[in-house]
């Protein structure tokens, strides 16, 4: 398992509370419009980061991470496995304090970098189950 329930709970409850959701658009049939509500409810600001830059839960949208115009704690993953240590190395550049690949999405190598480069990290599960089980 990539990050441990002492991890999950450190990024959900000690890192910060603005999440930068890649992937996140009004699509109300995907899982990360879904669990960008949940994270939500929880009290996370929630930031969408797609090519759309759509606003989505009433929170303005941004194009990439690069793009986001202030400081993001959490960057959550919603894209295919072979985009998403792209992503990871974006989350590092830009200041994140961890990443968290959703269910599905994975990358050893991507976790590795990430780790390496003293971000927390979780991989292959997801926040809208571990906040009520570990929150």
């Amino acid at each position: 398992m990539y990050g441990d329930d002492e991890t999950v709970r450190r990024i959900l409850t000690e890192l910060g509370d603005t999440w930068a959701v890649v992937g996140l658009s009004n699509n109300r049939d995907r899982a990360a419009f879904r669990v960008a509500s949940v994270l939500q409810h929880f009290g996370k600001r929630v930031v969408p980061v797609h090519p759309k830059a759509e606003t989505v839960h009433g929170e303005q949208g941004y194009a990439s991470l690069a793009a986001v115009p202030f400081p993001v704690d959490v960057v959550d993953v919603f894209v295919n496995s072979s985009l998403a240590g792209q992503v990871a190395d974006d989350a590092v550049a830009a200041g994140a304090r961890a990443v968290w690949f959703q269910l599905g999405v994975l990358d050893e190598a991507a976790y590795d970098r990430t780790r390496a480069a003293g971000l927390d990290m979780v991989m292959d599960r997801c926040p809208a189950i571990e906040i009520p089980r570990l929150g």
